[in-house]
């Protein structure tokens, strides 16, 4: 039983915590005598709560001494593309608006955040990437849509 709840305690945290994103691959932007390339990294992450959904995220990544230690900042550029893989299945009701990924983009006060929001006229799930800081975000953003079967309701909370 103690298990069975530390199990679930487990997968509930990590479902709080978003989704987590895979490296598909890169590509180098810019070549650095010390440290690593910059470059642009493309990444993926299946939406936590609708099974069938996964994003895929484009970002720039800082090389050189800064981004081999953690210290860089990445530019507030990046682009979502999110597609159905497979059948569309809802884990319970949803929000209208949700954080499902969120990662740092530098050491400290900036992260690239997507949000899905649900456009229920259209039946859809659109996804908005953008950079935000604690003090000055930026307005570069992307955005996505995958539509729904028009028979399959988006269950909201």
């Amino acid at each position: 039983m103690r298990m069975t709840r530390l199990a679930l305690s487990l997968a509930l945290s990590a479902i709080a915590a978003g989704a987590a994103a895979e490296t598909v691959g890169s590509v180098d932007t810019a070549f650095k005598l010390i440290g690593p390339d910059h470059k642009v990294v493309v990444e993926v992450f299946d939406d936590p709560a609708v099974g069938g959904v996964s994003c895929y995220l484009s970002r720039a990544k800082t090389g050189g001494i800064k981004g081999a230690v953690g210290l860089a900042e990445d530019k507030a550029e990046s682009s979502v593309a999110c597609r159905q893989v497979g059948a569309i299945t809802f884990n319970g009701k949803i929000p209208r608006q949700d954080e499902v990924f969120s990662e740092r983009a530098s050491i400290f006060f900036k992260h690239v955040r997507v949000v899905r929001m649900v456009d229920t006229k259209r039946n859809a799930l659109v996804y908005l990437v953008y950079s935000d800081r604690l003090i000055d975000g930026s307005p570069k953003n992307s955005v996505t849509a995958v539509p729904v079967p028009a028979n399959q309701p988006i269950p909201l909370k």
